[in-house]
């Protein structure tokens, strides 16, 4: 896997890889909401802590693959307010090695399936090949 953080002629990034290549297997997770376990919401106006919860969630998704948080290459993400954006910042940055950010995306939306939900994120990983 090779993370293409700035290519030549790219503008500058924060926490993100304009491009990440590989071979293996790809492993695609849904959209991942701040609900537990059992179902319940967390961090009902805290969307550090809703970020954390969808990114326990995320990794969850991909135990079962054999995959790790170290293996995503792509993020999307879905924030009801682009000021929660440094909150979403600092979560990711607990999971994700700044060395090795995933490529990103971010869209600010009107709403999420629950009124809640303050974030969203679909995740993309990749296991080498063999």
């Amino acid at each position: 896997m090779k993370h293409h953080v700035r290519p030549v002629g790219s503008p500058p990034t924060n926490g993100y890889s304009h491009a990440v290549s590989f071979t293996g297997t790809t492993i695609m997770v849904s959209g991942q909401v701040p609900l537990d376990a059992e179902g319940r919401l967390v961090g009902e106006d805290d969307t550090l802590e809703q970020t954390r919860q969808v990114f326990r969630n995320i990794a969850a998704a991909l135990a079962p693959a054999g995959a790790r948080m170290s293996d995503v290459v792509k993020l999307t993400v879905f924030l009801t307010s682009i000021a929660d954006l440094p909150a979403f910042r600092t979560a990711r940055d607990e999971v994700i090695d700044p060395e090795r950010p995933p490529a990103s995306s971010l869209v600010q939306v009107a709403g999420l399936v629950q009124p809640g939900f303050r974030v969203e994120i679909e995740a993309v990983a990749a296991l080498p090949a063999g």
